[in-house]
């Protein structure tokens, strides 16, 4: 900021000027916390991958080549996409040891458990949510037109009984035959994205038999399709 001559004004005038000043100065500080770096391609559309087994119909190298794709976690162990977040401990760990993230983007909270690792970005503030949502959130930071969201399966398989993961029986997941994950907190902050950015046209991509919550069809900017149409609409198979 420009430096201002005091001896023009009143002490009551100076005050106010300067506490203005000062709040101008917060607001800026606190606007460059929380602006993310996008790496622009020139499609103005992103793909959000979620690890659940419905995406497991699409090579992620097909959806690279249409707009810049987002992933979580051992997503990085076969393929790069533009953004990986990922904010379990052990994949941090898993990732670091790998040197993925010297090479490649990263994103995560802060931990005490990993705050030495070089070369991890971290959100200011932390966000606190699980790594989907967080990179949909993050995506939608970015300001797609559309935004794709795949895995996203928010139940388990077998009746809903069973663990849903593209990784399971894997390091640092949970076996095959384990109980499903939780999903209240996953769809939660998935509504809490879609519903602050009524600019953006988000639409799940899903298998026919995938959970569908009705909460989400409450927003007009929130759509779904089954697999097949999202196949048709980029002439994919």
């Amino acid at each position: 900021m420009a430096k201002i001559d005091k001896s023009l004004y009143s002490k009551e005038e100076w005050l106010v000027i300067r506490n203005r000043r000062r709040l101008e100065k917060q607001l800026k500080k606190q606007k460059e916390q929380i602006s993310y770096p996008v790496k622009r391609k020139s499609s103005k559309v992103a793909f959000v991958l979620g690890n659940g087994v419905s995406r497991a119909f699409v090579e992620p190298e097909v959806l690279s080549k249409l707009g810049v794709v987002y992933g979580c976690n051992a997503l990085y162990r076969t393929f790069a996409p533009d953004y990986l977040i990922a904010v379990d401990v052990k994949m941090i760990l898993e990732i670091s040891k790998s040197g993925y993230q010297n090479t490649n983007t990263v994103w995560s909270n802060h931990n005490k458990a990993y705050s030495n690792i070089k070369n991890i970005n971290y959100f200011q503030p932390s966000k606190g949510w699980s790594s989907g949502p967080t990179a949909l959130w993050l995506a939608a930071e970015h300001g797609y037109d559309d935004i794709y969201i795949l895995g996203f399966d928010y139940k388990g398989l077998d009746d809903h009984s069973k663990f849903n993961n593209l990784y399971a029986d894997t390091k640092n997941y949970k076996k095959s035959n384990e109980g499903a994950t939780f999903y209240g907190n996953w769809l939660r902050q998935t509504k809490t994205v879609i519903r602050d950015n009524k600019k953006i046209n988000f639409t799940r991509v899903i298998a026919p038999d995938n959970y569908q919550p009705i909460e989400l069809n409450n927003f007009e900017n929130y759509n779904t399709i089954h697999v097949g149409d999202f196949q048709k609409i980029f002439d994919i198979s």
